[in-house]
């Protein structure tokens, strides 16, 4: 675990030790989702964020705001803006809740529900392809590791 590899140039990139060049792959992640987003956005209208939560209440309809930020392990209050920008564009409607008055609903429109549809040229068009890619085993190991790192980082803030 040097962090050292060749880079896209295929330039030999320098030894960084585990740490930093664990880093490193996290802001190259990072950097990458970003640039994909903005071009989704500019194709389908909607950022990477935004379409992961279309793609959220496509398999949870009629969902809370609490509901869809314990998925996505933030504040109900992160996502307002997301929710906001999604009914401008008619994508999402929020109704008061029957049972709970103090509580909204979140549902697709008709037009959410034909961009949930959506396929190609979306974030989770290329995560489904690189997955498509390594081993269960390497997904696993994988997946622990991001939980272990999340773990940490919200044990800092605290």
């Amino acid at each position: 675990m040097t962090g050292k590899g060749r880079g896209r140039s295929g330039v030999e990139e320098p030894d960084l030790g585990a740490t930093l060049g664990f880093m490193r792959l996290l802001w190259g992640v990072d950097h990458a989702l970003q640039l994909l987003s903005k071009r989704m956005e500019a194709r389908l209208g909607v950022t990477g964020p935004q379409r992961l939560v279309l793609r959220l209440l496509g398999r949870f309809p009629n969902s809370t705001a609490g509901f869809l930020a314990t998925i996505l392990k933030t504040h109900p209050s992160t996502l307002t803006g997301v929710f906001h920008r999604l009914e401008e564009r008619g994508l999402i409607c929020r109704t008061v809740d029957a049972e709970d008055r103090r509580r909204t609903r979140i549902s697709l429109t008709r037009e959410g529900e034909a961009l949930n549809a959506q396929r190609s040229g979306t974030v989770e068009a290329a995560i489904r392809r690189a997955l498509g890619r390594i081993s269960e085993e390497d997904y696993a190991a994988t997946e622990r590791v991001l939980l272990t790192v999340v773990e940490e980082l919200e044990r800092d803030i605290d």
